[in-house]
């Protein structure tokens, strides 16, 4: 049940009083090859929810033929303070095809409403204001 897809490595930093929330973008490792020659063409992409519904998205560059890549990307969303208490972010890694679609190689949650890690990251975040904080979270499919 439990496949390694890999695992992602980000930032998360809010500024209550602008109302702005970043999402740095660091790395990613041992992601799940994708493509026939054993790597993938990986990027992420960044959904800002709000109770089930995608308000925005941003993705970062692509990163050819690599499954450990890494980004250094910032995506930056502007969030009031009174909202961001029913804000999740879905992260989704994708691997990038020339040809036919672009598919998931996992996801992971962060938010309110997100499960374990997501959760305590969301609220490490929160209790320190202005102040990035990075974890590594691993990589889930998708239900």
């Amino acid at each position: 049940d439990n496949v390694d897809l890999g695992d992602l490595m980000f930032s998360l930093c809010y500024l209550p009083t602008a109302g702005r929330l970043t999402i740095t973008i660091i790395k990613a490792r041992n992601l799940k090859a994708m493509d026939i020659t054993g790597a993938s063409d990986p990027y992420v992409k960044v959904s800002l929810m709000c109770e089930g519904r995608r308000l925005k998205k941003r993705k970062t560059s692509i990163k050819r033929n690599t499954l450990n890549p890494v980004y250094n990307e910032a995506i930056v969303f502007d969030v009031p303070p009174e909202n961001i208490d029913q804000i999740n972010l879905s992260i989704a890694v994708m691997d990038y095809d020339r040809v036919g679609h672009n598919e998931i190689i996992g996801v992971c949650q962060v938010g309110n409403d997100a499960e374990s890690l997501g959760r305590d990251h969301w609220n490490e975040m929160l209790s320190y204001p202005r102040k990035p904080i990075a974890h590594w979270h691993p990589l889930a499919e998708v239900r």
